[in-house]
């Protein structure tokens, strides 16, 4: 029997195969194009279960409503060569033969056990952060990483998935203890200079996080899609708070927007910034406009509720009728009783897409009450806190439309904790110091963006 590039058995792999394999597990890990490749060794080899497990795999990531169905041949076949292969080829089948079912649960529960007996399996611990992240289990996300040590600690994506799960977990000298050893072992490890621009990001080291991943940001080029654009977001929000709007928009153009326009990903990604950017008071000219376009091609997404949310705000952003139909999607969805997600759908995602469809349509106090109780759960929808800070954004938006300058002053000076001189917060707060009568407040909140201004200019 052959071995993987970890030293796990491979079965019914001739060179091809196995070389195809062990470039959709580099790939998969390292976030490069060739993982693809797996889908024509696949072809090539039906009777290598393994290669045909990860094909369907990877068409699962598509996170599409079309994905089982492109999955359903490769795990079929995968799941005819079962009986000849090791245990642990068996259980990566039963893994991604639940997930392509939808049973996300038992997903979770094979590479629980898988990375109990083979800790050196990075694509599977992959996998499960994955599914991890999307229902918002952070502690499970560390558990699962904290795993592969001693096993894999050469590997350094092995130390990116323990940061990540640390930083979720709100533990960040951690974090970046363990990306820097990841980087240490592979300077170019792009998921943990995700996780550092993480942590940079939620201790207000704005512009040491500019500067850091402006120094690594080369070796992103050759990646996919998904994290050439998702770290240049990253590097995005720096650019937001240090007022450099001539820079976000570059980077917007260039990096995180054109990519791959039809993928999930890329997306919520644009469609994330570009609201950000909107409100950072950031000329966006008609870049919603192709955005919402490509996410009109989708339907009714319901894939992933913390995708589908943004899907929604984007199509609401441009007063596109798809909107109404996607609302009208969600509810059906979170009727669902029998879903495993039902929660998540019913208590958190639905009331969000009536909040954010009321702030696309500019129904201020409608957008407060949805969106403003559900804040705190939005984890069980997914996405990092990072990314959900979207929702948070879109909330304050909200508040000081409505005029609700003492709740808005609230939420702006909890959030200068983490980024004090940030040039579109400072400028909000003056807004509103202002107008709640503090005008000795208003100019300190001016001064400290006129400061940092000041300060990128130089």
């Amino acid at each position: 029997m052959t071995t993987d590039l970890y030293g796990l058995p491979v079965s019914h792999a001739d060179a091809p195969a196995l070389h195809a394999i062990d470039a959709f597990i580099h790939g998969f890990l390292s976030y490069h194009p060739k993982a693809t490749g797996i889908i024509g060794a696949a072809d090539a080899a039906p009777d290598c279960p393994l290669a045909n497990a990860y094909a369907a795999m990877l068409w699962m990531f598509l996170e599409a409503p079309v994905a089982p169905r492109k999955a359903a041949p490769y795990i079929e076949r995968a799941m005819a060569g079962r009986a000849t292969v090791s245990d642990r080829e068996a259980a990566v089948i039963d893994a991604v033969a639940a997930w392509v079912a939808g049973d996300v649960p038992q997903v979770i529960e094979i590479c629980d056990r898988i990375t109990d007996d083979w800790p050196r399996d990075m694509a599977i611990l992959k996998l499960a952060q994955y599914h991890l992240f999307n229902i918002g289990d952070a502690a499970g996300m560390l558990r699962m990483a904290l795993k592969a040590i001693p096993h894999a600690q050469d590997i350094a994506y092995t130390h990116g998935m323990i940061a990540f799960g640390y930083e979720q977990c709100h533990l960040l000298d951690k974090a970046e203890t363990a990306a820097r050893r990841a980087m240490a072992l592979q300077p170019d490890e792009a998921w943990a200079h995700h996780a550092i621009a993480h942590v940079m990001l939620t201790e207000g080291r704005i512009t040491e996080g500019a500067a850091f991943l402006e120094s690594v940001a080369d070796s992103w080029a050759p990646l996919n899609s998904f994290m050439r654009s998702h770290n240049w977001w990253h590097l995005a929000l720096f650019y937001l708070s240090l007022g450099r709007h001539d820079d976000v928009r570059l980077a917007y153009d260039t990096h995180v927007w054109g990519l791959a326009k039809d993928y999930s990903q890329d997306q919520v990604g644009a469609a994330s910034l570009l609201a950000r950017m909107d409100f950072a008071g950031v000329d966006v000219g008609d870049r919603w406009k192709d955005v919402a376009e490509q996410v009109a091609r989708r339907g009714d997404d319901l894939v992933n509720p913390f995708l589908t949310l943004q899907y929604l705000y984007a199509l609401g952003r441009t007063g596109r009728k798809e909107a109404d139909g996607l609302l009208q999607a969600i509810a059906t969805r979170a009727g669902d009783q029998t879903a495993f997600d039902h929660a998540a759908w019913a208590d958190v995602a639905l009331p969000a897409a009536r909040g954010l469809r009321a702030h696309a349509l500019g129904d201020w106090n409608a957008c407060i009450a949805h969106l403003g109780p559900v804040l705190p759960r939005m984890a069980e929808c997914g996405g990092s806190h990072a990314q959900r800070d979207l929702f948070e954004q879109i909330h304050l938006d909200a508040l000081i439309h409505a005029g609700r300058c003492s709740a808005a002053q609230q939420v702006l000076e909890m959030r200068r904790t983490f980024d004090p001189d940030g040039v579109p917060l400072n400028l909000m707060l003056a807004d509103v110091y202002s107008r709640v009568g503090l005008p000795e407040l208003a100019n300190e909140a001016q001064a400290r963006a006129a400061q940092t201004v000041r300060g990128t200019a130089g």
